[in-house]
């Protein structure tokens, strides 16, 4: 029989320590490096600290009540949340395999759905950054476009300010995530699960879409750099004209001293 297993990013990050209180106090859980177990009665939830849930087997009705839940416990939540969705059954022969977004699993051990919910969070959260990434870009595609038209941004000082820390936070979150795109520590204490987390990722395509967004990465990189020089051009042309300007009064002074005799 075939169930739905949905993985969603709801927020940056969850308050976990809180989150584990008040699951623990309803519900059979367990606790795994990053990753918080949940017996629902309808099937099993497992929950990332980076914001990141995977439910398998829940049911629609039982997968609102454990969202609405979540909810408060959401730091910086996403104004829509990211999901995949996902079929799964039951096979003991065999590996675990992914095939047409539907998952068969080899074992009904939970710690075979640990793993491979670790690939499903993985690639979600991957999905937010990509998101992020591309927002970012999109939102500033125009300042490469004004600088090949007119040889600068044409953004004042201050402009210049705002849009290099609006990059610096894009490209420090990124970056603050971008650990969790390794394989997680999780297995280091199971090497005996990889194999399950193996074939997911490579399913959900993971590095190739890692390379990918280290390109992007490097593209908001290279723009941040690209306003910096911006800033300091206008900081030293300023600075320039300050000198020019001094230099001018200094001269208009003598004149009108030495050759003027009027002061």
């Amino acid at each position: 029989m075939q169930t739905r297993c949905d993985t969603y990013v709801l927020a940056k990050h969850f308050n976990f320590d809180a989150l584990q209180e008040h699951f623990a106090t309803a519900y059979r859980t367990c606790v795994y490096r990053n990753a918080l177990h949940v017996k629902d009665a309808a099937g099993d939830v497992f929950l990332f600290d980076y914001g990141v849930v995977v439910l398998w087997g829940t049911g629609h009705d039982s997968e609102k009540r454990i969202l609405d839940q979540l909810s408060v416990f959401l730091e910086e939540p996403l104004e829509e949340p990211i999901g995949d969705y996902f079929t799964f059954d039951l096979a003991a022969d065999g590996a675990t395999r992914i095939r047409s977004d539907h998952i068969t699993l080899n074992s009904s051990d939970i710690m075979v759905k640990l793993a491979v919910s670790h690939g499903l969070a993985q690639s979600c959260k991957l999905s937010e950054l990509e998101a992020y990434a591309e927002t970012t870009i999109e939102s500033t595609a125009y300042i490469p476009r004004n600088m090949a038209k007119a040889g600068s941004t044409q953004l004042g000082r201050k402009a210049i300010s705002r849009m290099r820390g609006q990059l610096f936070l894009v490209e420090s979150e990124i970056l603050l995530h971008h650990a969790l795109l390794d394989t997680p520590e999780f297995f280091w204490e199971y090497p005996e699960l990889e194999e399950h987390y193996r074939g997911i990722v490579s399913y959900l395509d993971v590095a190739p879409r890692v390379e990918v967004l280290n390109k992007k990465l490097q593209i908001i990189h290279d723009m941040f750099d690209m306003l910096a020089d911006e800033q300091n051009h206008k900081h030293s042309s300023l600075l320039e004209w300050i000198i020019i300007w001094l230099i001018a009064i200094e001269i208009f002074f003598f004149l009108m001293h030495d050759l003027f005799k009027f002061i």
